[in-house]
């Protein structure tokens, strides 16, 4: 399926419960909100996040269409149009696990985190 000029996969679940990046030791390790690549799975922060590595992960990849990965979210944004799109459901889990803590994980968060939101 494509949307906004760019594929969009059903059947690829998401990469992890939290920022594959951050999670891996790039940038500061937590995140403000979650973002899944809808054509490979790829779960990065969001743009307010110190890292940006959703947005990062579309340019790199070539991958522009992003699903919110926060719990009771099912919107879809194309960085290649700046907009909102309808797309279809995506393989679950459909969000980070309800108990994870936002921003998160748990632990990681500095007790400043907002003065380091973007």
């Amino acid at each position: 399926m494509s949307a906004a000029g760019g594929v969009i996969d059903p059947a690829v679940p998401p990469s992890g419960a939290g920022c594959a990046d951050c999670l891996a030791g790039d940038g500061p390790g937590w995140w403000f909100h979650l973002r899944r690549c809808a054509a490979c799975g790829h779960v990065g922060c969001c743009d307010s996040s110190p890292s940006g590595h959703a947005s990062a992960h579309a340019a790199l990849a070539g991958h522009p269409v992003i699903q919110s990965f926060e719990p009771g979210e099912d919107w879809f944004w194309s960085y290649a149009d700046d907009e909102f799109h309808a797309g279809p459901e995506l393989a679950p889990p459909r969000s980070h696990p309800d108990d994870q803590p936002v921003p998160g994980p748990a632990g990681a968060v500095p007790p400043d985190w907002q003065e380091h939101l973007r």
